[in-house]
């Protein structure tokens, strides 16, 4: 699309700029006819130049003085004349521009404008993000700080200005828009060769869905990252082909399954997602029976889980409380109260508070522990406006549905080997995840740190090219210091990726090719250790040898010996 802020401009001051030049022309005129008369007393007409000149000047500053003679009565009464006639002008001009500035329209193409204009100066691929709420606003921080180009699109201008406030490095430029106009998906360069992936999080279901599909038209060579809070629809969208469907009740459902019947595997997870490896009391579930207060979205997930347990479970229904007839009451405490009890609360030994309303989660906790203090508590978070209430009524373990989403999409996007360990880790035992987590725990520690690095030119200079010289390296060899090649340094190699296939666990005299993608668990002083190994040729080369490199007659007789 053209940009159309020039000919708005051209059109809103058309009349006006025809107005000054006819007023400018007329004044002129009628200065060059009417005659006037020089120090010798001569009659004598001003050119043309002189005219415009003294018309100028006159308009603008209402005269510097009579130029070149003195003027005649004719001329002067011509002259009032036109000092009014322009400054009309001139003030109806003045008045266009100040309302031309302040045109909406204009403002829109103008930021329309510059928005493109900030597209196509980017030289890395992007990610295009719609909506700017707080899922996405957490989203972009994070992958603001791997230096992520980003562009955003909402319709909230509000928001679109909250964004230009953050003041991220690098720049994210936003644009004031409905996303469901095709037209602005391609303004917003989805199109593009340089866009990498589309993320879609909306609390709109719908709205997520047809934007989504309408982009995938546009382009079907970019992932597309989408927000779905019902079942059906996230098998609809996984119908049509969408890999990245990411389900807050889904990944809820699933956390808690493993919780219950692969505690290991669950921890793994969590520390995949940013959470600490260390294992704290609070986070155990305890052995009994469970009650679920709500049965909508999050519920109905749930108990698909809890299928796959040995638990006793019970779910309450808490749509009588939303029913106007106890609008009146306080979030209709009895109710809860009364239906609690009548679930076995006393005996029971957790309660989840998954209903849509915070308030009620909150008042399902407080009443769950007034008669039963030693209960696990599990509460669903909506408003990020209240998790300090969740805090204050000491939560054993609070879902937030927009961390959930934030979390999960940035684990694709900025970790990708780290999503395809988590569906392997979903088929394993929980032996083998116990077993994973003594590894992790004797070799790193209970705080390691996750890696990610592909044997590139790019990303791994000197790997690339000792190998690429047919020398062989294995696994072994990476985990050595740069200090002493005989000792090892704080790593696991979890994942190695080479085209389709992913080994796991690789064991240590795995020999690593160009093109092969490396998952690693380590802590941060091995990471730096293991950085400047893949890209430094004389760290590199003293970890293979086990001396070091020396260039010159020297290095010969050294590597003779």
């Amino acid at each position: 699309m053209d940009n159309l802020s020039i000919w708005i401009i051209i059109r809103r001051l058309r009349l006006p700029i025809l107005i000054i030049i006819i007023t400018f022309s007329i004044a002129i005129l009628g200065m060059v006819l009417i005659p006037g008369v020089d120090d010798q007393g001569r009659v004598y007409h001003l050119s043309i130049f002189d005219a415009f000149y003294f018309v100028s000047y006159m308009a603008s500053t209402i005269g510097f003085g009579e130029s070149p003679y003195a003027f005649t009565y004719p001329q002067k009464l011509w002259i009032s004349f036109s000092i009014y006639s322009t400054v009309i002008g001139w003030f109806y001009g003045i008045g266009a521009i100040v309302s031309l500035v302040q045109d909406k329209v204009l403002a829109l193409e103008i930021a329309r404008a510059r928005f493109v204009k900030s597209i196509n100066r980017f030289k890395e691929p992007f990610i295009l993000v719609f909506g700017y709420n707080t899922t996405t606003k957490k989203l972009i921080e994070k992958l603001n700080q791997e230096d992520r180009r980003m562009v955003v699109v909402d319709k909230d201008q509000n928001k679109i200005e909250a964004l230009a406030l953050e003041n991220y490095n690098p720049y994210v430029p936003g644009f004031v828009a409905d996303a469901l106009d095709t037209k602005i998906l391609e303004i917003a360069g989805v199109k593009s060769s340089k866009c990498q992936a589309v993320i879609v999080a909306f609390e709109n279901d719908s709205k997520n869905t047809t934007i989504a599909m309408k982009c995938r038209y546009l382009n079907k060579n970019i992932s597309f990252y989408v927000r779905s809070s019902y079942a059906k629809n996230n098998l609809y969208l996984e119908s049509l082909g969408f890999q990245h469907v990411e389900n807050p009740f889904s990944v809820i459902s699933k956390r808690f399954e493993l919780a219950l019947i692969a505690p290991h595997i669950w921890l793994l997870e969590s520390w995949i997602y940013g959470k600490s490896l260390k294992n704290q009391i609070k986070e155990n579930i305890p052995d009994g029976d469970i009650i679920v207060y709500g049965h909508g979205r999050m519920g109905k997930a749930l108990e698909e889980g809890l299928k796959k347990t040995d638990r006793k479970y019970v779910f309450i229904n808490s749509q009588e409380i939303f029913d106007d007839s106890v609008a009146h009451e306080v979030h209709g405490n009895e109710i809860i109260e009364r239906e609690l009890l009548d679930a076995g609360l006393k005996k029971a030994s957790v309660i989840v508070a998954a209903s849509r309303d915070d308030m009620v989660n909150l008042s399902v906790i407080t009443i769950a522990k007034k008669y039963n203090p030693k209960i696990y508590t599990i509460a669903r978070e909506n408003d990020l406006k209240d998790l300090e209430m969740f805090h204050a009524v000491r939560v054993d373990r609070n879902y937030v549905l927009e961390d959930i989403i934030t979390n999960k999409i940035y684990i694709n996007i900025a970790l990708p080997l780290a999503s395809i360990f988590l569906e392997h880790l979903y088929h394993k035992e929980d032996s083998w995840g116990k077993k994973l987590l003594e590894q992790i725990f004797s070799k790193i520690g209970n705080t390691p740190n996750l890696y990610e690095v592909a044997i590139s030119q790019k990303e791994t200079l000197a790997l690339f090219d000792v190998l690429r010289k047919k020398v062989k390296v294995k696994l072994n060899i990476l985990k050595r210091s740069r200090e002493n090649y005989k000792k090892q340094n704080a790593l696991l190699f979890l994942m190695v990726r080479r085209g389709n296939k992913n080994i796991i666990l690789p064991n240590d005299n795995f020999e690593v090719k160009i093109g092969d993608k490396l998952l690693i668990a380590c802590d941060q002083e091995s990471k730096v250790e293991l950085m400047y190994i893949l890209d430094n040729f004389y760290d590199l080369f003293y970890v293979i040898h086990g001396y070091e490199k020396i260039s010159g007659i020297l290095g010969l007789l050294n590597a003779k010996r």
